[in-house]
This record gives C-alpha cells, sequence and structure tokens, in this order.
C-alpha cells in the first residue's frame, strides 16, 4: 500500500495536470471575424488551440493568408461558421503555412484565384505548411477566364499533409486540378494523404495539361514521394489522356473509383508505385481507360476494370516501351513489373510494348503477368503486342477467348458468364476462376461517401428539352425570350416569317424548333445571327434560315461563338435545317468557331444547304500548333449541300502533342454537289482533316466538288472511308506529314467516275 506521503504527492500531481489542461482550454479562443480587416487580427494572434471562424456570407476577393504554430493535440482551426455558407468569390485563395493547421467547410466560385493556386500548403517557397489538414472544402468552377492560362486549384507542398473529403469540380481551364510538388528536400519523402474526395466532372480541354492529379514533376521523378491516394471518387474527368500523372516513387493509389473518365492512371516518372484495389467502370463510353505502366519495380493488383473502351496510350492496361538511357523526361523502361489478379470485363484494349518506335526501343523485362482474368463477352481478343513482350512471364490467368500464340501458355479458356457479386462488381461463375482476378472482397467507394454531405454532386448535362416550353409567333418574342431564357427551354416558333435585325445571343443551352418543320422561316439582317457566348449551347430544329436580306458585307456568318476565348464547352445541333440564299457577299459562313473555344459536339442531320459562298464549318482557329483544336466530335449525316463554294468542314489541330484524343469526324450519307471549288476556298478540298484522330467517311456521294484531303500528322489516327460515290470528283488525298508509328487507314468499296 501507498503510503500517506507518497498519496498526498499523487493527488498534488494529479491536481497539477487538471490545472495545466484547464488553463489551456481556457487560453484557446475562438474569433469570430466578419471582415478581412478582423481576420487578419486574428490572423496575428493565434496560437495553439485556437479556432478563427468566419461568419456566414459572401467574401470578396480575400487571399488567406491562414499561418500558425499548433500542435498535434492542439491544432489551429479556420472554419465557416456554417458549413457551405461561407463563399469565396472573386478573386481569392488560401495559402498554409505553419504546423497542425485544419481549414474546413469553405465554398470557392464564382471567381478565380489572382495567383497560381487557389489552395497551397505554403506561404512562399521557404515556409511550408506540415502535419496539416484541408477537409470538407469546395472549389466549384473557380476558373480563370483565360483558358489557356494555366493554373492549379491544390498545390500540397511540404509533409506529412492530408486532402480528404473535399469537393473538386468544373475546372475548366488548362492547368492540373490537384498536384503534389516534390521541388526541395523539404517536400519530398511527404507522406501526404489524398482521401475521400469528390473529384468531380472536368470538361474536356482539348489540349495537354488537362490532368486532375499529379504527384511530382519529372524534374524530380527519381525522388519519392509515399503519397497515399486512396478511397476518392473520380467522376468523369476528362480533361486529357492523363486522369491520374504519377511522376515520382514510393506512392500508393488504393480503392478509388474511376467513373466514365477518359484517360488512365499513369504511372509516367517514377519507380515502385502501388496500383492496388482500384475500380474503373468505363461503361462503354469513349476514351475511357484504365491503368499505364511505365519505369522500374511497379507493382499492379487486385484491381477491377469494366467497360473501357480506350485505345493506344488510354487503353485498358498498357505496358509501355522505354527509350534506351531515356533521359529524366521521357519514357524509363518497364523493369520487373507486377500485374497479378486484376480482373478485366470487356475491356477492348490490352497493349503490351505500347509505343514502339525507332526511338522507344526498350520492350518490358524482368516482369510478371499472373493470376488475372479477362473476360469479354463479345469473344474479342483484347490483346494488341507491339513489341518483343519475352520480357513478360505470362502465368496462371484466364481468358474467355483464346490469347495470342505468344502468351498463350499462360492463359487457360473460362467461360464467359459472370454473375454480380453483393459488392455491385461482376464475377466468373466457373469454378475455376475463383481464385483469379480481383478479390471478392472488393468495397467501391461510392459518390455518397466521399467529398462533403452539403453540396450537391450533381453536374449539369447539355439537355436541350429539359426546360419548359415557350410558343413564339414574332420575332420581337423570340429575341426577348432569347435574352431571359432559362437553362434548357424550347422556344417553338409558329408558321410563318421571322425578320431578324438583331444579333441574337445565346448564353444558356436553349433550342428553337419549328412547331411544323419547313414553316418556320428566320430572314438574317445582320451579320451575324446567332452568338455562342460563354456557356451557351443552341439546337436548331425544322427551320428554314433565308439570308437574301443580310447586310451586304464580306464575312458574314449565320452562327458563331463569341470572338473572345470561352471557358465552358459547347453543343450546336442543326437538325431538318435548311439553309438557302447565304450568297448576298462572299465567304458567307454558316458556322464559325472562334479561338480558343471548344464544341463538345456539332451534329448536322436531314439538312440541306444551298447556294453558299463560304463554308459551311470554320473549325480551323488553333493556328499556333500546340495540340489545341476547336471541337472534340463533328457529326455530319445524311445532308445534301448543293453549290457551296468553301469547305463543307476545316477542322484543324496542329502540333505533335499527344495527350488528347480529338477531333473526331463522322460523315456519311450526305450528298454534295458542286461544292468546293470557289475561288477564294484556300484550302481546295470539300473537307480538310488536319490532325484529327479518328474520320469515318461512308456512303457519302460526291459530284463534280473538290476532294476530301487528310492531312495524317500524330497519335496514330484511324480513318475509314468506305462506300463512297466520287463523280467527276478527284479521289481523296491522304498525306503522311510525320512519321508515324501506326496510323490505320482503310479505304474500300469507293466508286470513282
Amino acid at each position: 500500500m501507498l503510503s500517506e506521503q507518497c498519496k498526498n504527492r499523487f493527488s498534488q500531481a494529479a491536481l497539477l495536470f487538471v490545472l495545466l489542461c484547464c488553463h489551456n482550454m481556457v487560453s484557446a479562443e475562438q474569433w469570430v471575424v466578419h471582415s478581412q480587416e478582423e481576420y487578419g487580427h486574428a490572423a496575428k494572434n493565434i496560437k495553439a488551440g485556437d479556432k478563427i471562424v468566419l461568419a456566414d456570407g459572401v467574401w470578396q476577393d480575400f487571399e488567406i493568408l491562414f499561418k500558425g504554430q499548433g500542435t498535434e493535440k492542439q491544432p489551429i482551426e479556420l472554419t465557416a461558421q456554417t458549413k457551405g455558407q461561407v463563399i469565396l468569390s472573386g478573386q481569392s485563395n488560401l495559402r498554409l503555412a505553419g504546423e497542425y493547421l485544419v481549414v474546413s467547410g469553405l465554398v470557392f466560385k464564382n471567381g478565380y484565384s489572382p495567383t497560381g493556386e487557389v489552395i497551397s500548403f505554403r506561404q512562399n517557397a521557404s515556409t511550408l505548411a506540415n502535419h496539416s489538414r484541408v477537409t470538407e472544402t469546395v472549389i466549384d468552377h473557380f476558373n480563370n477566364p483565360d483558358k489557356f492560362s494555366s493554373d492549379s486549384w491544390v498545390l500540397m507542398y511540404g509533409q506529412h499533409n492530408r486532402f480528404d473529403h473535399n469537393h473538386i469540380v468544373g475546372k475548366s481551364n488548362a492547368g492540373v486540378t490537384m498536384a503534389v510538388r516534390l521541388n526541395n528536400e523539404a517536400s519530398q519523402q511527404n507522406h501526404h494523404q489524398i482521401d475521400h474526395n469528390y473529384f468531380g466532372p472536368r470538361p474536356i480541354l482539348g489540349s495537354n495539361g488537362g490532368e486532375t492529379l499529379r504527384i511530382g514533376t519529372s524534374h524530380y521523378s527519381l525522388s519519392d514521394s509515399f503519397t497515399v491516394v486512396e478511397n476518392n471518387y473520380f467522376d468523369r474527368c476528362n480533361g486529357e489522356v492523363e486522369i491520374i500523372s504519377n511522376k515520382s516513387g514510393s506512392n500508393t493509389f488504393r480503392n478509388n473509383v474511376f467513373f466514365e473518365s477518359r484517360g488512365t492512371l499513369t504511372l509516367r516518372h517514377g519507380s515502385g508505385n502501388l496500383v492496388e484495389g482500384n475500380v474503373f467502370l468505363g461503361n462503354g463510353q469513349d476514351h475511357t481507360g484504365g491503368i499505364r505502366v511505365i519505369n522500374g519495380n511497379q507493382t499492379i493488383r487486385n484491381n477491377y476494370l469494366s467497360g473501357l473502351t480506350g485505345t493506344r496510350f488510354g487503353g485498358g492496361l498498357v505496358v509501355m516501351n522505354g527509350v534506351p538511357n531515356s533521359k529524366i523526361n521521357r519514357y524509363h523502361q518497364v523493369d520487373n513489373a507486377l500485374i497479378e489478379n486484376n480482373t478485366l470485363i470487356d475491356v477492348s484494349n490490352i497493349n503490351l510494348a505500347a509505343g514502339s518506335d525507332e526511338e522507344r526501343t526498350a520492350a518490358p523485362i524482368n516482369s510478371h503477368f499472373k493470376n488475372n482474368l479477362i473476360i469479354n463477352k463479345n469473344k474479342q481478343d483484347p490483346f494488341h503486342l507491339l513489341d518483343d513482350v519475352s520480357g513478360i512471364a505470362f502465368s496462371n490467368n484466364a481468358m474467355s477467348q483464346a490469347a495470342p500464340s505468344e502468351i498463350e501458355n499462360g492463359f487457360e479458356l473460362v467461360s464467359a458468364e459472370l454473375v454480380m457479386a453483393e459488392n455491385g462488381l461482376w464475377y466468373p461463375s466457373d469454378i475455376k476462376s475463383v481464385e483469379l482476378g480481383a478479390s471478392r472482397n472488393l468495397q467501391p467507394i461510392t459518390k455518397a461517401q466521399v467529398g462533403v454531405t452539403w453540396y450537391e454532386k450533381q453536374s449539369k448535362p447539355v439537355d436541350f428539352s429539359a426546360g419548359k416550353q415557350t410558343t413564339i409567333s414574332n420575332s420581337e418574342q423570340l429575341v426577348l425570350g432569347l435574352k431571359t431564357a432559362e437553362r434548357g427551354e424550347q422556344f417553338i416558333l409558329a408558321d410563318g416569317e421571322y425578320i431578324l435585325d438583331k444579333i441574337m445571343e445565346i448564353n444558356t443551352v436553349v433550342s428553337i424548333q419549328a412547331e411544323n418543320p419547313g414553316k418556320a422561316i428566320l430572314f438574317n439582317l445582320r451579320p451575324v445571327m446567332f452568338e455562342i457566348a460563354d456557356g451557351g449551347s443552341l439546337k436548331l430544329q425544322g427551320l428554314v434560315i433565308d439570308g437574301k436580306d443580310a447586310v451586304d458585307s464580306a464575312g458574314n456568318v449565320l452562327i458563331r461563338t463569341t470572338k473572345l476565348p470561352t471557358l465552358q464547352n459547347y453543343t450546336l445541333i442543326v437538325d431538318q435545317v435548311k439553309v438557302r440564299h447565304l450568297n448576298v457577299n462572299h465567304s458567307y459562313h454558316v458556322f464559325d468557331a472562334g479561338y480558343r473555344s471548344l464544341a463538345d459536339l456539332i451534329s448536322i442531320t436531314n439538312s440541306e444547304f444551298v447556294d453558299v459562298t463560304g463554308d459551311i464549318l470554320k473549325l480551323n482557329k488553333e493556328l499556333d500548333d500546340l495540340g489545341i483544336y476547336n471541337a472534340e466530335y463533328v457529326v455530319m449525316n445524311n445532308n445534301r449541300f448543293t453549290n457551296v463554294q468553301g469547305a463543307i468542314a476545316t477542322i484543324y489541330r496542329g502540333g505533335t502533342d499527344e495527350s488528347t484524343f480529338g477531333p473526331h469526324l463522322e460523315f456519311s450519307q450526305n450528298t454534295v454537289l458542286n461544292s468546293g471549288t470557289g475561288k477564294r476556298n484556300k484550302v481546295g478540298a470539300t473537307l480538310l482533316l488536319h490532325g484529327t484522330q479518328v474520320n469515318l467517311i461512308t456512303g457519302n456521294s460526291f459530284g463534280s466538288s473538290a476532294p476530301v484531303v487528310l492531312e495524317h500528322t500524330v497519335g496514330e489516327p484511324r480513318t475509314t472511308i468506305t462506300n463512297n460515290q466520287f463523280e467527276q470528283t478527284p479521289k481523296p488525298v491522304i498525306k503522311q506529314l510525320f512519321p508515324l508509328s501506326g496510323a490505320v487507314l482503310s479505304m474500300s468499296g469507293n466508286i470513282y467516275q
């Protein structure tokens, strides 16, 4: 038993401990601030355990420096009075600097950062944040208005920081959405954690520089990061071919979901990385990809990949060729890769030794591909062996169709029959396959489990029938209606003539339809009829558009995008429309895309164009040859073009960048008569396609017209020209402008007269 003296001493020590705790609790302060001046005063006086609370409301042009020295048990907090009700707008941003800082509850929207980042874990190059956290924070379409002025939304520096349960959506301008920087020793071997975030839709950028997440850079790629990326949801992250660009070593990518995202998780630089337990759900969407492997000692295991259509570098599983004695920024040889226990269901392309060319000659070595399960319900062989694959040992894999002869010893045939498990994923019913592929214990993270609970995870698709219907009977009603149009509103034009003497600006998603096709006639009196502004999309259906009364000014255009660069991609639909008499002056165009504008889709179907002195589609403004272009998908089906002096379409994608997927052209079942031969048609073609990546030209009839001209550049373009009739029209001209490693050209069934 303790002596009375010991008891007294123990009691005194306990009392002292309690008093110290109480003192610390009392000394911690909460600062509720209502202005930037009040915040500045609080920020200068905060100490361990303190909390700064931003009052609810809109904080305009607020550049926050959150700096302090907290402790593990007593961090310093910056939070919102009510989560989601503190809005940072205008030119605002946030910098963290110090130790044990926690930020939560903020929303960045309706503005952009005046610097190169929205949230940065540093004050400057020498003052970083460590052991700090940003959680439950939203960045929503907080874009620099200059689309190709590159910035990043989140930059992580320092060590032992966490970015979790955040909502990041709608980055439209150039620059990686989020990056981990390793540009000095204080930020290397950082052990950051990036988890439970919602990376919402990122639209197609149409250029390099649209990654969602990057860890490191090529310059520091030989350094280890030890960053863990887990339990995040990547929802339609479509910026470019790399969704995640790993450029450092010893990172872990675990239990993330990639939903209908174009591109791949790319191990671009750095070695010793682990990719496990991730779920890729492409659902058959264009260019959805999986995992791309480069460099040494990479482990790819227990991943589930389904419905991926991506090709080339964006395939479902891609193992690259390297460059011998590679420079740090090129392609290091795949060495000692382990690819095991992955399930691939309806994956179109598994590309091994990908990128093989005169430079990339170092095939994979010392690598293993084992215990994987590959099921394609269409029985199509997904493997493409593009160089020597003897450096990959194949063993104990199963596939629903025969493997290529070079690797068939490593595979056995299994049934393609699948059953859905409780986790929502499909597994084979064949007992032989039970131990192969991804684990049945996978639990894909859901959208409800990531991000914040108080901010809606729903992007606004372009839906031309989502809004109300408004009946229009005269020109004034149409002009006024478009000025105040709601998103998705449908303007239904009664039979009659509409004299339009003002340029009609399209600021949102609207459609203009004839109540009775062919009975509503629009006469344009201005140099421009419709101008698609940033955020606008337009559908025209069943109309007749007549240019006979247009102002006599060279270079008129029916539809154009604003002359200013635009951030948001747009859609243009033209269906059952007759356009005539665009010949009151020379170079009268139907559609002219502006510089730094990008259409997700331009579709012209079931329409007729007669007597046009200019072009139908001018998609050729990006002449700086940076890989940028004006339209991702162009569809022109079942139309008739007569006496069009210019080109039916001029599409241009210049340069040698390979980070994008488009443009795509589908031109089918059209009739082209006496077109493309005007003296002002400088391209000398009905279709001039420079650098387009996918071309389908089929079932068309060309009569007395200029030729189709295709100028293949980089990116392994795929062109199909079949079952067309060329009467008094030259054969298509195919030009190979760069040495190519796999351009695909298919021409058959064409008739020349």
